[in-house]
């Protein structure tokens, strides 16, 4: 069986070498390259910068180490990282002519932001869980949401994860490539790899289908049970600022999820036709190019805790340059 299973990716490799792969991104824009290039390039640099940034926040303030601000450091870090895999090869298509893209590049973009996708998905619902047991358990919060626990609940993220994207990967290699194809997006997406296939992806398109769903309606099981007993909790609570301060602690949470779980039903549960192609495009800079810079602003604009934080390392800066 693993003898097999060699001689199959071998022969894939064989006859993917000649497989080439253009992205058209926004190539049908020609004025837009430039003015697109630098907003990119803006909205890229902020999501380093921010990212890292809460990374560095949260590990700078003792008061910032419990389980929530655990599980933001993971979401900011998986936040850098998929917009470093997306960003980059979209920035190099606005200033050059030539958009090609090798098929182990376009399969190894796949890969790792596959990875950090499904990875992001349920730390969104771990982080829900984590608002479910801060607001209907106070009292236990520290002793059921130990840093084991915690630690289990990330480490089960990236491995569910790294499976999930091997077992596409699996799938995408057992097909055979040939020729050029073009992909009408900036991104290598599933879909765009599939399309260069010159034997039936049928078993690839419903291992993603059936992956994909399964990923979606569990994260937003756990997601949606957390709140909706978070939400009786809160209605129980005698004075209204009580139910301010519970509600306040999942507004970001709440936010992002709205803004992510929002994005991906509208790529992949509304029908497109190609008259939409733009459309697409535009959700597709959503998803994988804002959304991970909007993250660090959602959370640090509506916490006091990281804005207090902010204020005393850019404080201490200014003292030590003033030195």
């Amino acid at each position: 069986m693993h003898h097999s299973s060699a001689s199959v990716f071998r022969t894939q490799a064989n006859q993917t070498a000649g497989v080439t792969l253009i992205l058209l991104g926004f190539s049908e824009y020609p004025d837009l390259q430039a003015p697109l290039f630098l907003l990119f390039l803006a909205v890229y640099t902020v999501t380093v910068l921010g990212n890292l940034g809460m990374i560095l926040v949260i590990r700078a303030n003792p008061k910032l180490h419990t389980p929530m601000y655990f599980f933001l450091s993971h979401l900011s870090f998986v936040d850098c990282c998929y917009s470093s895999v997306v960003t980059p090869k979209l920035l190099e298509n606005l200033v050059v002519e030539d958009r090609t893209i090798s098929f182990t590049g376009c399969v190894l973009q796949f890969f790792f932001a596959c990875i950090f996708v499904v990875t992001e998905t349920f730390l969104l619902a771990a982080m829900a869980y984590d608002r479910f047991v801060a607001v209907c358990n106070p009292l236990l919060y520290t002793v059921v949401m130990s840093q084991r626990l915690c630690s289990l609940l990330v480490a089960a993220c990236y491995c569910w994860a790294l499976v999930c994207s091997l077992v596409f990967i699996y799938f995408l290699l057992t097909l055979s490539f040939c020729g050029t194809k073009f992909i009408n997006n900036f991104v290598c997406e599933h879909s765009a790899i599939v399309a260069a296939a010159c034997s039936d992806p049928y078993v690839s398109q419903k291992s993603l289908l059936v992956f994909a769903t399964f990923n979606e309606i569990s994260s937003l099981a756990i997601i949606l049970t957390s709140y909706l007993f978070i939400f009786v909790t809160v209605m129980k609570m005698p004075s209204p600022g009580g139910r301010y301060r519970a509600f306040s602690t999942c507004s970001s949470h709440l936010t992002a999820i709205m803004i992510f779980h929002g994005t991906i039903l509208f790529l992949y549960c509304v029908p497109t036709a190609k008259s939409s192609w733009l459309l697409v495009k535009v959700a597709s800079v959503f998803y994988t190019v804002v959304i991970p810079m909007l993250n660090p602003l959602i959370y640090s604009l509506r916490n006091k805790d990281v804005k207090e934080t902010v204020r005393k390392l850019i404080h201490t800066q200014l003292l030590i340059h003033k030195i």
